[in-house]
Formats: C-alpha cells, structure tokens, sequence
C-alpha cells in the first residue's frame, strides 16, 4: 500500500480571462468554419439535402446539453471539467469513466482536425506538395508550442484567426445564396442520392447522423474547463458556454443551408467526391477559392491551439487529483512560473496527437462521435441530479426547465446510441472496449489506493466569484 504524500498546496491556475477572452478561445475550441469545411462535407455524404435539418437538431439538442453544462458549471468550477462535476455529484468511479471518455475526445479531435490542413493548403496553391498526416503532425507540434504561452495572449491570437474563419464561412454563405439552384422545400423535406435517383432520408439515418452533427457542434463546453481561469465564473461561465453555442451553430449552419441550395441536387452534395472548395471556385472564382482555403487552413491551426489548452487543462486537473503515479502527478501538475500554463501537461497532450495523425481518420470519427455523445449523456445524468443536499443550496447559475431539460437530452442521447449499435457497430464496441480497459485501471490502481488516489477537489482554490 502506497503511504499518504504530505499534502503540498495544490497548484492553482491564474484567473487571468475576462468573458470576451473565453467567449474567443471558446468559440475558437468549437471552431465553426474547421467544422463547415471538414466535418460538415462527411455529413453531406449520409444526410444529402438533410445536412442543415440534422445540424439543426443537434443544435436545439445542445441547447440542453449547454443548459447543463453551464449550471453544473457554475455549481462545480474546476478545470476537470466534466468528470470533476460529475464526479461530485455521482461518485468516484462515475468520475473517472467521465475522464476517460473526454480523454477520448480530447486525443482524438484535433487530429482529425489539424489533419484537413494539407488538403486546404493545397486547395489554395495547388503547386504546393502537401501530406495530410505529416501537415496535421506538424500543426499539432506548433500547436502545443503556442499552448504552453499565456492563456490571455492565446485569447486574443485565437480570435484574430476566429475573424478570418467567420469571414470563410461568410463568404461561402453569400455566395451558396446567390447561386442558388434549389428551393428551400429541399430543406425540410430531404433527399439522398442513391445513384442516379434520390430517395427521402430516413429517420434512422438522420439519428446516425446526429452523432457527427454533435461533434461538429463541440466546443461550446470548453468554458467549463476554463472555469478556474475566468474572472468572475459563477456570471461568465454560463454566459460563455451559451454565447458560444449560438454564434457557432449560425457560423455552421447558414453556410450549410447556402450550399445546400447552391448545390445542383443532391447528388451534387453526396458525392464521393464533394469539393466544397470546387464549388466555392465554380460560384466566383480560383483566387476566391484560394483565400476561402486559406482562412479554412487557418481556422484549423487555431482550432488545434486552443484544443490542445482545454486538453491539457483536464490532464493537468487528473494529476491535481491524484490519478496517476506519484512522479507522474508531479509532473503533469507543474505549472510554469512565467506563463501560469501547464505545460508539461500541455505536452503530454500534444505529442500523441501528432502520432494520432497517422491513423485512420475514419476509425478516428467514429470513435470520436460515441464518445462526445456519452459524455453529453453522461453529464445530463449529473445534471438531473445537481440540485440535492449540499449542492442544492450552493450559489449557481440554474437552468429554465429543471428537471424535464436534462431529461429529454437523456432520452434524445440513449436513442441515438441505440441507433449507432444498430448501424455502426464497431465504433460503439471500440469505445465500450477502451471504457473497459479504463475500468480495470480502476479496480486494479485506483480503487486499492482510495485514500491517496483520484481525489477530486471540486472547488479548488477557494470559494471563485
């Protein structure tokens, strides 16, 4: 049995960001226009015309799921983020299975992301020899570089990039609007090519669907991980996490339904070949389409950066808490004096991002999409459970519509997991595979050294204003 260290001062985070610089990292972690040009072109692939009606119910979905967040948020601040609420609330072992699935997402998101930099570098200057694995290990390696700097200049570096990406997707927008070939009734009464004909989408395609529609809307919940680091988180916390959503679901949505009526039909849209880029340069013209890429190129390298400070913010919180060996919470614990950064955590994220970019960006997807829906099922559990002893009286900011809100996200998040067991399997099996591994570290580490191991401290640092 290992001894009880002596308990040092835990290590605290500088509470350095006002709500214009966690709504810009926020909004730069959901990173829309990386979303419009990378995830949404996939989505067009199963959901053909639908793709907009999809977004748009994943988008009132997370309304819920924001409505969660933010209250729980606000109830339990810490940069642990989900598995630090709802550890709180539903106990150790909820916690640590919580940690594990926003490990999965936080490895595997900005690879898939950082990886669709060379194909739109090289949409803008098709003269230039580009890889998409070794380009996205490249942004994920000056990714982690620009993590370990100080939060409040990455704010306002990130939202410099953010203009640009707002302003690619503005111009997709206008554009798709003004070449419109189809009329709006496509929207609401969608279609998938099958071949040369079209067949109506299918319910249970849309419910597929959704999954990748909620992670093409991630993002918004970054400000909970932030929550030790903003001025003022019982106000700005929720307001950060709302804000952020609503900006980012019209920055993805819009441009989506300008190209899907731009598009000549629906099999324009479910190619196997769509290049949305292409049809950007078929509405105006190459140099258009150049800078669109361009700005999409650099909606990914900020998409990444921030991606790799909230990540390294929950590995930072788990060493915090105790979950590792000794030397190991030592070091994932240490902040730098200079910049108030973890950075040996902020590393430890960024290195196995760059391996991840080597692997097969499908399986990454897949994987990717069941773990943030069992995270957002998972944190709607706590929330339906936030408002009981000790918690009830404490000061937070509370949701409309307790307790049928997080209720319905239960309900809505278990029927799309059933449809993705029914449909798409494997990626289901993959990540209860790796949720069992995470298990075992549990009974076989954890559990044996509960007095000294995964203590979670769910307001560290003092009561926060």
């Amino acid at each position: 049995m290992e001894r009880a260290d002596p308990a040092p001062a835990k290590p605290e985070l500088a509470r350095s960001l006002g709500l214009v610089g966690a709504v810009l990292l926020t909004l730069s972690c959901l990173t829309p226009a990386s979303s419009l040009f990378v995830i949404v072109p996939g989505l067009f692939a199963t959901q053909g015309t639908g793709t907009a009606l999809t977004l748009a119910i994943a988008g009132v979905l997370c309304v819920g799921v924001a409505f969660c967040y933010s209250e729980l948020g606000t109830l339990i601040p810490s940069a642990g983020g989900e598995y630090a609420m709802v550890g709180s609330l539903l106990g150790r072992v909820a916690g640590w299975l919580t940690f594990f699935l926003a490990g999965v997402a936080a490895f595997i998101i900005p690879p898939i992301i950082a990886i669709g930099t060379g194909e739109y570098l090289h949409a803008a200057i098709p003269a230039l020899p580009v890889n998409g694995a070794y380009t996205g290990a490249f942004v994920m390696a000056v990714s982690t570089v620009m993590g370990v700097f100080d939060l409040r200049a990455n704010a306002w570096i990130t939202g410099v990039f953010l203009v640009l990406e707002v302003v690619a997707a503005g111009l997709v927008a206008v554009l798709g609007f003004a070449h419109s070939h189809q009329g709006a009734s496509v929207l609401i009464h969608p279609v998938v090519a099958d071949g040369p004909n079209t067949t109506p989408l299918r319910f249970g395609t849309l419910m597929v669907g959704l999954a990748v529609a909620l992670f093409a809307l991630q993002g918004f919940a970054t400000a909970v991980y932030l929550s030790e680091e903003i001025q003022k988180p019982r106000r700005n916390v929720s307001r950060a996490v709302l804000w952020t959503l609503a900006l980012g679901a019209v920055v993805v949505i819009v441009p989506t339904v300008a190209v899907t009526l731009g598009a000549s039909g629906a099999g324009a849209l479910t190619g196997a070949n769509f290049d949305l880029i292409g049809l950007v340069k078929t509405w105006s013209n190459a140099p258009v389409g150049a800078f669109v890429a361009l700005c999409v190129a650099a909606a990914i390298v900020n998409a990444a950066i921030v991606m790799v400070i909230q990540n390294s913010r929950i590995l930072f919180a788990s060493a915090r808490d105790k979950a590792w060996p000794e030397p190991v919470n030592r070091a994932l614990g240490t902040v730098s004096a200079r910049f108030g950064a973890p950075w040996v955590a902020t590393l430890a994220v960024g290195a196995p991002g760059a391996a991840l970019c080597f692997a097969p960006v499908d399986t990454l997807n897949g994987v990717t999409g069941v773990a943030v829906t069992g995270l957002y099922l998972v944190v709607a559990v706590a929330a339906s459970a936030g408002r009981r002893g000790a918690y009830k009286a404490r000061s937070a900011w509370r949701m409309p519509w307790w307790p049928l809100v997080p209720v319905l996200v239960v309900a809505s998040l278990v029927g799309v997991l059933f449809e993705l067991w029914r449909s798409q399997p494997s990626d289901l099996y993959w990540t209860l595979g790796a949720t069992a591994a995470a298990a075992l570290y549990w009974l076989l580490y954890l559990r044996p050294r509960a007095a000294t191991r995964w203590l979670i401290d769910a307001e560290p640092g003092g009561e926060p204003g």
